[in-house]
């Protein structure tokens, strides 16, 4: 039995359901013996990269870039709102709370920054690279806060004031939007990064055109196109694994310009 999971994109007990019924579907019509499994946090989810008996987990593209060996990639999701425009890409978008003076990522400068984990690239590194073009020399913020580990806990720490601005997911973000809206009503964006490649599902076994054959053509099917419109999905896509390798190359630049350029004037240890 190979393990599916989604835990990247469950930001609700809706989407982890239309996910479970998804991956179970795609792995039915591919004829694979498949589980989806629960890997929530605060569980670390690179446990779930390690594993053997991946079939189809949902895998960030930064740590994919970095892994050894790397696994397989599989099928790379394809949002559904215009602003993706039909391709497998997202970029991040720096949330403040909706009452926040702040009208730009500028006057969030000397606040508190909430990132979810440093190897992350939607909820770090796309920051610190989009940080890198703007910062005014100094420390741009005042603090940055102990790891929020998932956008919902991101959004969460700006909503209830232990941060003043977090860079959230655009995908996640508007699953939340559909699907938390109680939450994200009460935040605005204030500025978003350069798009990058959407985190992407791979698995450990080294045969998965059937599985991938299956995930391109769900959109064709009635039962699970419902799933897919319920994820704000219109299909997936084949995902080329050169187009993840330039992550890992952003993300040394990065690290090399905030250990000369310090990000704020207190930073929580796991991101020094």
């Amino acid at each position: 039995m190979l393990i599916a999971n989604a835990r990247m994109y469950s930001v609700s007990a809706e989407t982890a359901e239309l996910w479970r019924v998804l991956l179970l579907g795609v792995a039915a019509r591919a004829r694979l013996p498949l589980g989806v499994i629960e890997h929530a946090a605060p569980r670390p989810i690179d446990e779930l990269w390690r594993r053997s008996d991946m079939g189809a987990v949902f895998m960030c593209g930064l740590p994919y870039s970095r892994a050894e060996p790397r696994p397989i990639l599989v099928a790379a999701p394809l949002p559904a709102p215009p602003e993706f425009a039909g391709r497998p890409e997202y970029w991040s978008e720096f949330v403040v709370r909706a009452d926040s003076p702040a009208h730009s990522l500028e006057d969030t400068f000397g606040q508190r920054l909430a990132l979810t984990v440093p190897d992350s690239q939607s909820g770090c590194v796309a920051a610190l690279i989009h940080l890198m073009s703007v910062h005014p020399g100094k420390a741009p913020y005042r603090e940055v806060i102990a790891p929020t580990i998932t956008p919902l806990g991101a959004i969460s720490a700006v909503l209830n004031q232990e941060a003043d601005v977090a860079p959230i997911d655009a995908y996640a973000l508007r699953l939340l939007r559909r699907y938390r809206s109680e939450l994200t009503a009460r935040l605005r964006v204030v500025a978003r990064t350069s798009p990058t490649p959407i985190p992407v599902l791979v698995a450990s076994i080294s045969d998965v055109e059937p599985l991938r054959a299956a995930f391109l053509n769900a959109h064709r099917d009635g039962e699970l196109k419902i799933a897919l419109e319920g994820l704000l999905l219109q299909g997936f896509s084949h995902p080329d694994p050169a187009t993840y390798r330039v992550l890992g190359e952003r993300s040394l630049a990065a690290a090399a310009h905030w250990r000369e350029h310090r990000l704020a004037t207190v930073i929580h240890p796991a991101f020094v």
